[in-house]
């Protein structure tokens, strides 16, 4: 079944070209420049001129140092705070966001169950300066001052979780609810609409989309945390670059052409290949190499009722995984395919896979994470069908 459509949250293109069209004018570029400057030449003074500390930082009508505003990271930040119905933060990377979020919340515990290593690992930097910060899991019980640090779709396997679940739960104990989004940006998931208090994305994945930039992302509900969020950031010195910000507003403005699009293969990849797990042959796609698929479209209803096409609602995770029957056909796979690149990360326009123990070693070993990008389905499926029947060859040999 697919994701239902909900045309009020349809991702739209015009949003994404004319967001930020209050930064345009008359003689104004309509690509806007990379800015290289740290620092602006001053205004004249006269009697309504704001001094630089009391600037509207998020509508800026002038800028004053790269490192409080710059023009096309506020360009960037309008387009990211429309499409994601909150107020939109950038950072330098998504671990710098990660590591923002931590210090604004100020949790006396975070519950935290599997997901990306690298928030494990800034979850675990942040408690050097807190003491011994206890880390709980999400089913565990929570306590007043708990954050419920929740990503879902999950990395590195792609299945959803139940966001008002969480939210309730935490909810009834006055803590608060982070969600990592980055394997669902929109239109596929909308975290405020289920209760999340935060929303984070890895910007290098989806907004950037091109596998060339490094961002971070925070979301919050309104312009008075953001500017708690502003003002931290400034003096953290987690300000995106001039150039990833150029990089990311280009990428932003075809969000809705390449997220749908790699969210439909993505599923029909996942589908197609689940046809082969658990023994059965399938399609040229030889017996005994694929022990499970696993993506958010294939879980169906939990015992609680969770169903994720509901929280889904634009379509399913791009990037999911896949567990092969041994660790070697998992670490022999990402080097006989040809449209797929042997790579980490996910999100781009081309389609990456690797054995995920490579980079988390923590991973079961014969796991596959595949990022789907935007190539033909068609030509994706002949690619791994060519590649399954040749370890299935040399398998025969061993």
């Amino acid at each position: 079944m697919a994701p239902k459509t909900d045309d009020s949250n349809r991702l739209s293109g015009t949003d994404l070209i004319h967001s930020d069209d209050e930064f345009q004018g008359p003689g104004h570029d309509v690509s806007p420049s990379i800015s290289v400057t740290t620092t602006f030449r001053a205004t004249k003074p006269v009697d309504d001129t704001a001094p630089a500390h009391e600037a509207d930082a998020f509508a800026p009508s002038r800028h004053f140092y790269s490192r409080y505003t710059q023009n096309v990271s506020t360009r960037a930040e309008k387009v990211l705070s429309k499409i994601n119905d909150g107020y939109a933060l950038t950072y330098a990377s998504g671990l710098a966001s990660a590591y923002a979020a931590l210090v604004h919340l100020k949790p006396k515990r975070v519950a935290i169950t599997k997901g990306y290593m690298g928030v494990h690992a800034s979850i675990e930097v942040y408690k050097r300066s807190r003491g011994d910060m206890p880390v709980i899991g999400i089913d565990d019980e929570f306590q007043p001052g708990d954050v419920c640090w929740l990503e879902t779709p999950l990395n590195p396997t792609g299945e959803a979780r139940d966001i008002k679940y969480y939210a309730d739960k935490v909810h009834a104990v006055g803590g608060r609810l982070m969600i990592d989004s980055t394997f669902a940006p929109p239109p596929l998931q909308y975290p405020f609409k289920w209760g999340a208090d935060m929303v984070m994305h890895s910007g290098t994945k989806y907004f950037g989309g091109h596998s060339d930039l490094l961002c971070g992302v925070l979301v919050v509900r309104t312009i008075d945390e953001w500017q708690q969020l502003w003002t931290a950031r400034t003096f953290l010195g987690s300000m995106m670059g001039s150039l990833e910000s150029w990089l990311l507003l280009r990428s932003l403005r075809t969000l809705h052409l390449r997220v749908p699009r790699q969210s439909e293969t993505a599923a029909g990849l996942a589908h197609w290949l689940n046809q082969a797990a658990g023994g059965r042959s399938a399609d040229g796609i030889p017996a005994g190499l694929i022990d499970k698929v696993c993506h958010s479209s294939l879980q169906g209803k939990d015992a609680r009722g969770f169903e994720p096409s509901s929280q889904l609602e634009g379509g399913w995770n791009p990037t999911f995984g896949m567990i092969m029957t041994k660790e070697i056909y998992a670490r022999l796979l990402p080097h006989e395919l040809k449209y797929f690149v042997p790579a980490t990360s996910l999100g781009g326009v081309e389609s990456l896979i690797e054995q995920r123990f490579q980079s988390d070693p923590n991973e079961d070993p014969r796991l596959i994470r595949i990022s789907v990008g935007v190539e033909d389905l068609e030509d994706l499926k002949r690619d791994l069908r060519r590649a399954f029947q040749e370890i299935a060859k040399a398998k025969a040999k061993l």
